[in-house]
């Protein structure tokens, strides 16, 4: 007993052991203890734990999909996996050449690339299964083949599109910043929309699935009218008169239509 009351007591030096440390943090006018909140690159780091998280899933129930019969699947569908083969290459391609000018928060960031992922996930979703509960069987061959053609065709105009703009232009923003006007950009104000666009609405037609198509247009239509009015107003203070003349000499998305 007086060896344990001893390892309690404190030593006849002036130091202790088993000493208590509070919670790091102020003291307010009141007393009470205030605790700092979380720093925001604790925040950022927690939603991309749960955005790796969300991914490792996905890919968990692709992995059962493939185990399921999903290489049988793509074997009788062949144009199916030209589509997602292509579309693969699209987007990591897409990456490569994409100059990032919005100066947005982290937050904002993730907002706003959610607000465009997740209704490309609906259509994805929602065309194989219009055409497997609703028609049945497979599309017709000349529509699978339109789609992929059009596909292509978006892939071409948008990175195209994105290339050019990198070779003429500087960064936008810069002192040195040009408009472009050569190349698409003659004939299109946002040619890089106008292939992206022809990519989405591509995925229907493969499946041959004329709801989800017609839905995918309208969405999409309403979606990209209101980027491109953003964008115009963000060029028209930038260049002025130089880009209100180019405005009235071209078309934003379809020759001679829109």
């Amino acid at each position: 007993m007086a060896s344990e009351m001893n390892r309690e007591a404190p030593e006849s030096d002036g130091k202790s052991t088993n000493t208590l440390k509070l919670p790091t943090g102020s003291l307010d006018s009141g007393g009470a203890l205030r605790i700092a909140p979380p720093h925001p690159h604790f925040m950022r780091s927690l939603a991309m734990r749960f955005a790796e998280a969300a991914i490792f899933l996905v890919a968990v129930v692709g992995a059962m999909a493939f185990g399921l019969g999903m290489t049988a699947y793509f074997a009788e569908h062949r144009y199916v996996l030209a589509y997602v083969v292509a579309y693969a290459g699209f987007r990591f391609s897409d990456l490569l050449v994409r100059e990032d000018v919005d100066d947005l928060s982290p937050r904002d960031e993730l907002v706003r690339r959610i607000s465009v992922q997740l209704p490309l996930l609906i259509m994805f979703a929602a065309a194989p299964f219009e055409r497997t509960y609703v028609y049945g069987g497979t599309a017709p061959i000349w529509l699978s083949r339109l789609g992929v053609l059009l596909e292509l065709l978006g892939m071409w105009l948008a990175l195209g599109s994105r290339m050019q703009l990198g070779f003429f232009s500087s960064s936008r923003g810069s002192e040195n910043s040009v408009l472009v006007k050569r190349g698409v950009y003659r004939y299109l104000r946002h040619p890089v929309y106008a292939g992206t666009f022809l990519v989405t609405l591509a995925w229907p037609l493969v499946y041959g699935a004329p709801v989800t198509a017609f839905v995918t247009f309208i969405v999409g239509s309403i979606f990209y009218y209101r980027r491109m009015k953003a964008e115009d107003a963000v060029l028209l203070k930038q260049f002025g008169q130089e880009y209100e003349d180019y405005m009235r000499e071209t078309d934003a998305m379809i020759p001679t239509i829109w």
